[in-house]
């Protein structure tokens, strides 16, 4: 003898549950779009602000380096100011940093300048290609106008400066600084991009420093709010489902009940 059937389980309740919860994953994912979007408007608009105060600086009027009293407060937005440097060069050997430019892989010659006031100035040369000779720095006074640039520390992508083999992937002011000797109180921590002297022949060449900055947040701003409206499509392809489905459930038993004409009257 077989036992009693087991009671249905009825499946249907759960579904409004289910339904509330993908719901509100549909909302929580546009709400975070549509801020992930908003957040890249507004990084475009500090990235062009950027760009318009570089493009500013670059072409501005070269004026006086930094005191050291601003030392300490140099960041980021005192970058690619024009400054005009008197002095001498230090009678010490030149950093040579690794460097890839438009016209070939190469070095950036960095020599430290005492100025007037008794700073000491690493000067960017310039641009010298792999396998070229180039010019020792000028003796005596010399005047050199270029941009400054923030200290570069620790090394380049995936390589770090080996101040012992005296090989260096990037321009950092302080380790370059300690490996020749200079006075580090007297070190500004910062370097000049020398600008290209016209009568120069041969190397290094300055004025090569490029100038660019990554700006695709508009491309990322268009990307989320066009996820945000996919969530918007797919919510509402989910609501016409639901009734579709929903509709098709009753639809047999409406039917049947329809058709029946019921039991016929005795005759």
């Amino acid at each position: 003898m077989t036992g009693p059937a087991a009671p249905a389980v009825d499946a249907r309740p759960r579904r409004p549950v289910l339904r509330i919860v993908f719901a509100a994953a549909l909302a929580a994912a546009f709400v975070g779009f549509v801020a992930l979007g908003i957040w890249q408007v507004q990084r475009l608009a500090w990235k062009q602000d950027l760009i318009e105060r570089v493009d500013a600086r670059i072409h501005a009027a070269p004026e006086a380096p930094p005191p050291r009293s601003a030392w300490a407060a140099l960041d980021e937005d005192d970058a690619y100011r024009r400054v005009h440097l008197r002095g001498e060069y230090l009678p010490v050997d030149e950093a040579r940093t690794q460097a890839v430019t438009e016209i070939d892989g190469g070095w950036w010659l960095l020599a430290p300048l005492r100025t007037e006031d008794g700073d000491i100035v690493l000067v960017n040369r310039g641009f010298v290609p792999l396998g070229e000779d180039a010019a020792p720095p000028p003796a005596g006074p010399v005047e050199v106008t270029g941009l400054l640039r923030i200290t570069e520390p620790g090394g380049g992508f995936l390589r770090s400066n080996d101040p012992a083999e005296d090989r260096w992937h990037s321009r950092d002011v302080a380790a370059i600084g300690q490996a020749r000797g200079l006075d580090a109180a007297a070190l500004a921590p910062y370097f000049v991009d020398a600008e290209r002297d016209p009568a120069m022949r041969g190397w290094p060449r300055g004025g090569m420093t490029v100038v660019r900055f990554r700006d695709h947040h508009l491309q990322y701003a268009l990307t989320w709010f066009a996820m945000a409206l996919l969530t918007v499509v797919a919510g509402g392809c989910l609501v016409v489902l639901d009734r579709r489905l929903r509709h098709h459930r009753r639809s047999p038993g409406e039917t049947h009940a329809a058709s029946d004409p019921g039991p016929s009257p005795p005759r």
